[in-house]
């Protein structure tokens, strides 16, 4: 007896479940973007994405597994030459799904799930994560030596506890600096 897939079955046979999960995905790849269920959408992701990452490789034998999923020529056409292109630099995550609420009639849970077709950059995602990284750490450096300083019990202060208050301001400054800048 074969496995069930994981997740709900969207109706009734597993024939009926991958004949719509074939037509959202030309849906998808035609529109850019479905309005469905969020279940719907949350099993069309994968079955989309596979399809994507087959039509990245380009060749005629992932084409032909392409058109085993989705008859209609013009639309895998369209994913082939311009959807695939778009999203070549990227390593996954093609799809977005954003939920818009409730359907009126049934309440049921929507929403829309879209390709993501910007251009990416891997550069930005790393000097972003860096410079929240050094953001941060440039705060906890800063404020540790003011609160000891602050802590500190009036003494007369010898030359090596001046020294020691100014590297606490400049570390400050540059705190205070870097904050402004962002």
């Amino acid at each position: 007896m074969p496995t069930p897939t994981k997740g709900n079955r969207l109706g009734g046979s597993p024939a009926h479940e991958r004949a719509m999960l074939n037509n959202l995905a030309a849906q998808l790849f035609e529109n850019k973007s479905v309005k469905t269920t969020e279940t719907k959408a949350k099993r069309l992701r994968p079955h989309a994405e596979r399809l994507i990452t087959f039509a990245k490789k380009g060749d005629l034998a992932s084409r032909r597994r392409v058109l085993r999923s989705i008859s209609d020529k013009g639309i895998v056409h369209e994913l082939f030459t311009s959807i695939a292109p778009a999203v070549a630099e990227r390593p996954g995550g093609y799809t977005r799904i954003t939920k818009i609420g409730t359907r009126p009639g049934d309440n049921a849970p929507m929403a829309v799930i879209e390709l993501v077709l910007e251009a990416y950059s891997p550069k930005q995602a790393v000097v972003k994560e860096a410079e929240g990284a050094a953001a941060a750490s440039a705060d906890e450096k800063a404020e540790a030596p003011a609160e000891e300083v602050e802590a500190a019990p009036d003494v007369e202060s010898g030359p090596q506890e001046d020294e020691a208050q100014e590297a606490a301001d400049d570390a400050n400054a540059e705190a205070d600096a870097e904050k402004d800048e962002a």
